[in-house]
């Protein structure tokens, strides 16, 4: 059976926060990054969304050793939308955090990635790289990997909701126009304990390729989450 190439991005940080868009005025953290955010983070790396690939897609697994609740200075708008006194409000937080992401080059299913220039710059990104929270940076790791096709673990990976039926179901955004008037939304799955041994399965309902990893995780690209798709969809 052929296989691939991929670059696999290993993205760990002491703690991280993902607040849930979908409840405003309160702190609700999501239990995993959206893909609009890890698509930002690639974006930093890149020196910004000019300089990446509107049809760029990756695949991505996380899993947080803990969690908890800290106090965060919250800076409010009030019914005008100017600043109003900065309050300091609960927040919650994932703790000792990995986040896995597969860009992959497989020309025979139309997903054509160059997998060196995105090493070159996730090891010299051009602005700094963080995961929910603007005071803590985060640590990358790189490394060229194969997949094969066919049936993977589920694990901790973040799926669209169309290709499984385990783990926890999420709608999160997966691209956000650039002056933040629209934003395109997605149900996607993912089991935060990483446990989850189901196999994430080939079927003719899931029109994208599944791939496996030599670690036995699947890897399924998720929608793109460049800018351009939410302005394209704008009324």
């Amino acid at each position: 059976m052929s296989t691939v190439q991929a670059l696999e991005v290993t993205v760990t940080a002491p703690v991280a926060s993902f607040r849930n868009p979908l409840y405003a005025g309160v702190q609700v953290g999501l239990p995993c990054p959206p893909p609009a955010t890890v698509g930002g983070l690639l974006a930093a790396a890149a020196g910004g969304w000019d300089a990446v690939d509107p049809g760029l897609r990756f695949a991505m697994a996380f899993h947080a050793r803990g969690q908890g609740v800290d106090l965060e200075t919250y800076h409010p708008l009030d019914a005008t939308g100017k600043k109003a006194d900065p309050t300091p409000r609960e927040r919650e937080f994932l703790a000792d955090v990995t986040l896995t992401v597969w860009l992959v080059h497989d020309p025979d299913q139309r997903v054509v990635t160059d997998l060196d220039l995105w090493q070159r710059r996730l090891r010299r990104p051009v602005w700094p790289l963080r995961l929910g929270r603007s005071q803590d940076l985060v640590g990358v790791r790189t490394r060229l990997v194969e997949l094969r096709p066919g049936p993977g673990r589920q694990g901790a990976a973040v799926l669209p909701a169309g290709v499984t039926g385990f783990g926890t179901r999420l709608r999160l955004p997966t691209a956000v126009a650039r002056d933040r008037s629209w934003t395109v939304w997605e149900d996607y799955r993912h089991h935060a304990a990483g446990t989850c041994e189901e196999q994430v399965p080939e079927s003719t309902d899931w029109p994208e390729q599944t791939w496996v990893d030599k670690e036995g995780r699947a890897v399924v690209l998720l929608p793109p989450t460049h800018p351009i798709h939410a302005e394209e969809r704008q009324p």
